[in-house]
């Protein structure tokens, strides 16, 4: 994955924030904040956006499933500093949409990270649904 766009890194356009205490054992030999946890911080900030919008409720009968995800390390993060992730919509195609994020510490971006999020209904991709779509590229979605 390329080096994002310097705009996508102002958390002022993410409508979602969610922090995250870091622990001692995030820590690696070089003493800042491993790459797996930082992994895990971004998946635990999707997670929680996916309930903060509701998508469960939005998607009746279908499922939502990772089709993709890069994450760029950006800067070093450090114990024991909390972290917030950042999150938004980006993009809604017919069946999936676009989340994006950034990881946030002392004022400083440490990672973005791009998911692709797929909507399934009998093992298939299945269409986003219209109310769900409005909430996305609404609400949810990268301000200007």
């Amino acid at each position: 994955m390329p080096r994002p766009d310097p705009a996508l890194l102002d958390s002022a356009r993410y409508p979602f924030r969610h922090a995250i205490s870091t622990r001692f054992s995030d820590v690696d030999p070089n003493q800042h904040l491993n790459n797996v946890a930082l992994a895990a911080m971004m998946e635990d900030g999707r997670v929680r956006f996916n309930v903060g919008m509701g998508m469960r409720v939005a998607l009746g009968q279908r499922r939502a499933m990772v089709a993709s995800m890069g994450i760029e390390y950006l800067s070093e993060g450090h114990f024991p500093a909390p972290v917030e992730v950042c999150c938004a919509i980006e993009a809604v195609g017919r069946t999936s949409w676009t989340i994006v994020q950034v990881l946030m510490q002392d004022g400083r971006v440490v990672a973005f990270a791009r998911s692709v999020i797929v909507s399934i209904a009998d093992d298939r991709p299945a269409l986003v649904p219209d109310e769900f779509r409005a909430e996305l590229t609404g609400k949810w979605a990268l301000r200007p």
